[in-house]
């Protein structure tokens, strides 16, 4: 006896990719997140090809991954899909100090955040 398989959280026309620990500040990963949020995903993909945000590489990467899980994990049309989810969320600080004048320090907080990809594959219009 075995326990009973759980059921998939996501639609049969969706696919999910998550970055953990992504080296910048939720605030300017949103950013980008917003930038590509409801686009389909091959000009999500050229838009993050161009932007000159350092964070944007790191999207793209993860991007090219949801992709790839919804091709080959489910058999989902790569053509017909769009971005229909992109979620950031905080997670750790490492906290550093700078030494400052007379003898005291100050604080330096470098944020870490999560990043969650939903792409859909789009319903056909008739």
């Amino acid at each position: 006896m075995s326990k009973a398989k759980t059921p998939r959280r996501l639609k049969e026309t969706e696919a999910l990719a998550i970055a953990s620990h992504i080296r910048s500040s939720p605030r300017k990963l949103n950013l980008i997140a917003g930038m590509i949020r409801g686009k389909a995903c091959g000009a999500a993909l050229a838009d993050l090809e161009f932007s000159h945000r350092r964070v944007a590489k790191e999207v793209k990467k993860l991007l090219e991954s949801a992709i790839a899980n919804a091709e080959n994990n489910h058999q989902l049309d790569v053509d017909k899909l769009i971005v229909h989810e992109a979620t950031v969320g905080k997670t750790l600080k490492i906290k550093r100090w700078h030494a400052r004048a007379r003898g005291r320090a100050g604080k330096i907080e470098k944020p870490f955040s999560n990043l969650r990809i939903i792409v859909r594959e789009r319903a056909e219009q008739v």
